[in-house]
């Protein structure tokens, strides 16, 4: 594979149209899921310049003018997935990888688009494009999943829908939901994984629904808005009650349902047709009082 010294990789948010979880396992207390991943087009931009040999890497990460619900950047940057993502592609390859990683971010932090998740495998399909490597799949997917269990989704070449499985490992296409859109709403407070898996944990303990997640988007029957469901909704809620509030008025608003992504905090109605989802998105916009929205097409 030919080097370039400049790569640019989109890197989409996700949501989940359907997310089963499971007990958590004994061998290490990891949550097993099933889940329906939809990628939609909202993403931030991932650039890796190529730097001289011997030069220091770095990382940038900052907001796109046009981010729709921009946030403090105040974590480090060397704790950022992108700057690790760099530092996993160079062990992989043996040596070190000189370059500049700029992220360009539209997709909220910690609303449960897989923002962060994104980035890292934009980071790491740049960096093997820009330096011309050639990378043993087996050895990048484990790569990618001690990154975080939303990576080896986004590792994919195609940004298409697929149902994930394990603890993320599990990545199995699924036909395409291009030409429905989403109402997306952005609370103005996240709803931490942690806080939201010990409140799922605290729940009692239901049926592991990952047939029904397989059959809904393997089945071919398409999207239907009233079979979603997210087993980490209530727990969402549980562990931030506004989550719950803002939900019950955004549904006044737009008088449908609303369905949390991941492990929160945005929320998304679905819709078949763009424009009307740009309309729900105003509606609900300008109804919920600190809140942002925006429509996206699913891909």
């Amino acid at each position: 594979m030919a080097q370039s010294r400049r790569v640019t990789r989109s890197a989409h948010a996700k949501i989940n149209l359907a997310l089963a979880v499971g007990p958590p396992r004994p061998s290490d207390g990891l949550h097993p899921i099933c889940s329906w991943f939809a990628p939609i087009d909202l993403c931030d931009e991932v650039t890796v310049e190529v730097l001289p040999d011997g030069t220091p890497s770095r990382c940038e990460i900052g907001w796109a003018s046009d981010a729709p619900s921009a946030s403090v950047i105040d974590w480090p940057i060397e704790k950022d997935l992108a700057a690790r993502a760099h530092r996993a592609v160079e062990s992989l390859a043996g040596r070190a990888l000189p370059a500049i990683v700029t992220v360009r971010k539209r997709i909220p932090v910690g609303g449960g688009l897989g923002g962060g998740s994104s980035d890292a495998a934009a980071t790491m399909l740049a960096l093997r494009d820009a330096f011309g490597l050639t990378l043993d799949p087996v050895r990048a997917a484990e790569a990618a999943l001690r990154l975080g269990s939303d990576v080896p989704f986004f590792l994919r070449e195609a940004m298409t829908p697929a149902l994930v499985e394990g603890v993320g490992e599990l990545v199995l296409g699924a036909p395409s939901c291009a030409g429905l859109s989403v109402a997306l709403v952005f609370p103005p407070f996240g709803t931490p994984t942690g806080a939201v898996y010990r409140a799922f944990d605290a729940l009692a303990a239901s049926e592991f629904r990952a047939e029904r997640v397989r059959r809904m988007a393997l089945g071919g029957r398409g999207v239907r808005s009233d079979e979603l469901f997210n087993d980490l909704a209530i727990p969402a809620e549980r562990a931030e009650p506004r989550l719950a509030e803002l939900r019950r008025a955004a549904e006044r608003v737009l008088g449908a349902p609303l369905h949390i992504t991941g492990s929160g905090s945005t929320m998304f109605a679905l819709f078949s047709d763009h424009e009307a989802a740009r309309a729900g998105a105003a509606a609900l916009g300008a109804g919920l009082p600190g809140c942002r929205a925006l429509a996206a097409r699913l891909l």
